[in-house]
Order: C-alpha cells, then sequence, then structure tokens
C-alpha cells in the first residue's frame, strides 16, 4: 500500500535509520537521544505499585487528576505566580511528541501557517503536514545559533496562525534568551497567534536560565506549554507528556487526543505523579551528573578535533565536523560510523535549508560515562 502523499516526503525517521545502522555495525551510539540508564527507583516503584493495585483500565482522556494536579503543583513550584488548573488546563499526552502532534491537528486548519525555527525536531515538520499546514522557517545560525528579529517578522504573513519555539533548543543546546524570547511574544501579541512552546529540556540547563514563554506579558491566554517525563527522569519509553493552556487551547488540544490515543497508560501516570514529587535535591543531582557529561563529551570532541562549543542545554552536543575534510554531515557521520565505530546524527534532517546543517553532527551525552569514554577514544583516530 502507498504511503499517504502527505506523509511520503518524510520517509523513516534519521533516528531509527542511524539507530539501526549502529547495532548492525555495533557502534557506540551517540545518535538517538535516550539514556543507555535507567531512571530513579522510586518512579518505578511506583508503576509496579500502580499495576498492583488494579490501576490498569482506560482513565479520563485528559489524564488522571493525580498527574494533573502534580503538573500544575510542579508548575506552580518553578514559577511563583504560574497558577494553572489542572481540571481545563492540563491534559496529559504520549510524551511531548503527542502534545506537539495533538496541538497542531486541535488548533491548525489546512492553510495555516506556522514559523519554525531551523534546525528543528524532525516531528515538527511532519505534524505540518498532517495538519494541512505551510510551515515558515526562520533559521538559527551558527556558532551562536540565535536569529535575527528581521527574519522572523518577515516569515509572518497573513496566514501565519502560530509559532513553535523550543527551549533549551535541540539540537543546538541553545538557551533562548529574554530578548528572544520577548521578540516572539511581541510578535504573537500584535499579530493574534498562538504561541507553541516545547519545554521538554526544561531541567537540562547548564548557563543562562529557561524562562517560560507563557509567563511573559499577554502571553498566558495564547501559549501551550509542552514538556515530558522522558528527559527528566530517564523514562524516554514510557511516554508521558503534557500540554498546559489557557482552557480554550486546552479543548482543541483535547478535542485531536482523543481520537490520537483516547488516553496515556493509567498506571505510568500514577508513577509520573510522584516523580514530579522529587525534592529538589534529585534536580540538582541530575544537573550536576548531565553537566560532568557534557564536558566530558566536548573534551573529547576537541581532542579529536572538531570545532565546538559546550551547549548551553539540553543533552546534544552540536560539533562542526568541517576539520576532517569531509562534503556533509550524511558522508562524515557514515565514515565516522564505518572507520571510528560511532554513531551520530546527520542534522541535515533538521533543516529545509540543507546547506546550513551540512558542517555539523549532533551528538547525544545521556549515555554512561564509560560509554561516553569509549567514543572519545574510538574518535581520536579520525584525527589522522
Amino acid at each position: 500500500m502507498a504511503v499517504a502523499d502527505r506523509l511520503a516526503p518524510f520517509g523513516t525517521t534519521v533516528f531509527a535509520r542511524i539507530s539501526a545502522q549502529a547495532a548492525a555495525m555495533g557502534a557506540v551510539n551517540l545518535g538517538q537521544g535516550f539514556p543507555d540508564f535507567d531512571g530513579p527507583d522510586f518512579v518505578k516503584d511506583a508503576a509496579k505499585a500502580a499495576i498492583d493495585e488494579g490501576r490498569n483500565q482506560y482513565c479520563s482522556m485528559q489524564g488522571i487528576p493525580e498527574l494533573r494536579q502534580a503538573i500544575a503543583s510542579y508548575l506552580g513550584r518553578r514559577e511563583p505566580g504560574f497558577d494553572v488548573d489542572p481540571d481545563d488546563e492540563v491534559t496529559v499526552t504520549p510524551g511531548c511528541t503527542g502534545a506537539i502532534a495533538a496541538t497542531m491537528l486541535g488548533l491548525l486548519n489546512p492553510g495555516d501557517e506556522v514559523i519554525l525555527f531551523e534546525p528543528y525536531y524532525d516531528c515538527y515538520r511532519a505534524d505540518c503536514a498532517l495538519a494541512g499546514a505551510t510551515p515558515r522557517f526562520v533559521t538559527l545560525r551558527g556558532p551562536d545559533f540565535t536569529f535575527d528579529e528581521s527574519d522572523l517578522r518577515s516569515a509572518c504573513t497573513k496566514k501565519t496562525r502560530a509559532i513553535l519555539v523550543n527551549t533549551p533548543h535541540n539540537p543546538t543546546g541553545r538557551v533562548f534568551t529574554r530578548d528572544e524570547l520577548q521578540a516572539v511574544a511581541n510578535l504573537c501579541v500584535e499579530r493574534d497567534l498562538i504561541a507553541i512552546s516545547d519545554e521538554v529540556y526544561e531541567e537540562l540547563v547548564f548557563e543562562g536560565e529557561h524562562l517560560r514563554l507563557a509567563t511573559f506579558p499577554g502571553m498566558r491566554e495564547r501559549t501551550l506549554t509542552l514538556s515530558s517525563l522522558g528527559k527528566t527522569f530517564s523514562l524516554t519509553g514510557w511516554k508521558i507528556g503534557w500540554a498546559v493552556g489557557p482552557a480554550n487551547l486546552t479543548r482543541a488540544v483535547r478535542a485531536a487526543n482523543q481520537f490520537l490515543i483516547y488516553c496515556v497508560a493509567t498506571p505510568l501516570q500514577r508513577a509520573a505523579a510522584a516523580a514530579l514529587q522529587a525534592p529538589q535535591s534529585y534536580y540538582d543531582e541530575l544537573l550536576t551528573d548531565y553537566r560532568a557529561k557534557r564536558d566530558l563529551l566536548v573534551s573529547g570532541l576537541r581532542d579529536a578535533g572538531f570545532k565546538v562549543d559546550a551547549p548551553q542545554g539540553t543533552y546534544f552536543v552540536l560539533a562542526d565536523h568541517t576539520p576532517f575534510g569531509d562534503e556533509s554531515d550524511e558522508a562524515f557521520c557514515q565514515r565516522m560510523m564505518e572507520q571510528a565505530g560511532v554513531a551520530a546524527i546527520p542534522p541535515t534532517s533538521f533543516y529545509e535549508n540543507k546547506d546550513e546543517g551540512k558542517p555539523y553532527v549532533r551528538f547525544a551525552f545521556c549515555k554512561t560515562n564509560e560509554l561516553l569514554e569509549e567514543a572519545c577514544s574510538r574518535l581520536k583516530p579520525l584525527r589522522g
């Protein structure tokens, strides 16, 4: 059977392709962004207890009350004064990826335009296609990966319905500044646009400050804040995410989410509620551990000959491979896998303007220190 026209251009996601190649070749996989270590015991124990207690049937499609309250409380602790109604403003989704899909399908009509910052997470572009929306692109250019406000305004037309922002940003590792987010907010308020804010790496900020777009003046009533459990608690396979926003926007998300999945796994939601009650010491230790992993990989990449700046956030490094002489990111990643036994992601998959991505390669450092050290050791011969 033929793939529908709207999905045919996307093929198999680059993450699945690179991971399959890495497994076949026995390469160290620093490509797909999943930890090779497990999440905390207290969260897994809560899931087991929920299963044993019989919490195994359908729940309300917007999510179990305990988790929606935990999400609202978590946001209130992180942003004092940012009050969220767990009944009307929180929807539990299958990961942040599911939140993005439900948001776009619930809010966008065919012909609407959405502004995306490139490089973008690959599902953004595919979800635009599913919704029949047209993406317009603003490029974050290296080495700083910032944007020009004039480019943002030029991308906005009479058909623009929404702007999608991801901070901390995958794959560049940038944490958007107050001025950058203010530029987005100003345009949203002036043009009456919806802001879709993907904040899945909100707890992984090494430099700078994570600022919620919804807290800017005039943005609470027009912003959907999306996040998930997976990155913060190293449980990416659970696919527990959420969308938070004003009731009128939340109704649109729920309208799509109910027909996409109806509800997320009930016992895992119970465990997610327990996770979000973790003490501050958990988050402090998480950041300390990831900072060490970041510094280990960045140092190893520099020693191997890459041009690289330490990311401000996320658990990704976008490194410049041009010192090695390869003509593209695809060519370099293939050679690196074959000659060094290390897999990473060629980021042109995240660009509409492919030439912008060709000088770079994305590495994930959500791995054990032993695996990162092995990867760095394998990369050293590439310099020769």
